[in-house]
């Protein structure tokens, strides 16, 4: 039995997530590559995924795994799959791993983009890929606020009241915010985990402070509350992207049959 690893890149728009879903009348990423893998395997597929993104998100390097007893080459398999699946999914990159690997037990941290697009008017090539602010947003205040944020807390305050998480803690290794001169400001956050719509009530908060709705030293107190109703709405799934995930180097992954 072959371990497969597989990167993914997705344009989450027209799906309702990663995860299938019952009930919901677009289908999911996972869903949508498990039958490819289907078509192309001819046995059933289930993939493990690092983790869930939301109803359009996307990802630039979603990872997943799963098992299969075919021989076929991987080179052949990302052919296949970039032939089968619709133009809004793409393998970027597929490797045999050792059996032991798990794509959502073995991460090490996860790195998200929240893009926010600050001027007045919206882009169109940009739309489905930024959250459109009809304000300019002070990102130097933002960069200075998100300070607070980076280490281990509690962030039960950015955490959706519909989260069934017991343990809130969580830690932020970085957090950098960057302005364009079109307005486009992208606030990278990386975490070894992220609880329920986090990273977009972190970003809807610092979109508050770069309006100057909330001042300096709110953020802070914010966090150290620990209640949601203190934190800004959650900004919009569109302007959300899973840009990398890392794993733990414990010699789970083999170095042979890399694209």
């Amino acid at each position: 039995m072959r371990n497969l690893k597989i990167e993914i890149e997705y344009d989450g728009t027209n799906y309702c997530g990663w995860q299938t879903q019952k009930g919901y009348p677009t289908k999911s990423i996972q869903e949508t590559l498990e039958k490819a893998l289907h078509r192309i395997l001819h046995h059933k597929v289930f993939l493990i995924g690092s983790g869930r993104t939301d109803a359009g998100v996307h990802a630039l390097a979603q990872v997943a795994n799963f098992k299969t007893n075919s021989d076929i080459a991987i080179d052949k398999l990302q052919q296949a799959l970039n032939g089968t699946l619709p133009v809004d999914i793409r393998i970027i990159k597929v490797k045999e791993v050792k059996a032991g690997f798990h794509s959502r037990f073995h991460v090490k941290s996860k790195l998200y983009r929240y893009s926010v697009l600050g001027r007045k008017y919206n882009s169109a090539i940009l739309r489905n890929f930024v959250s459109f602010y009809h304000y300019h947003l002070d990102e130097k205040l933002m960069r200075q606020e998100a300070a607070c944020l980076i280490g281990k807390h509690d962030f039960k305050a950015f955490c959706a009241n519909a989260s069934s998480a017991k343990n809130t803690v969580r830690t932020i290794k970085k957090i950098v915010i960057k302005k364009q001169s079109s307005g486009l400001v992208t606030i990278d956050i990386e975490a070894d985990g992220f609880l329920y719509n986090m990273v977009r009530n972190i970003a809807g908060t610092l979109c508050l402070l770069g309006r100057h709705k909330l001042k300096s030293g709110d953020l802070k107190k914010i966090l150290l509350s620990r209640n949601r109703r203190f934190a800004g709405p959650a900004a919009p799934a569109q302007g959300l992207c899973l840009v990398k995930v890392n794993y733990l180097k414990k010699g789970l992954t083999s170095a042979k049959n890399v694209l």
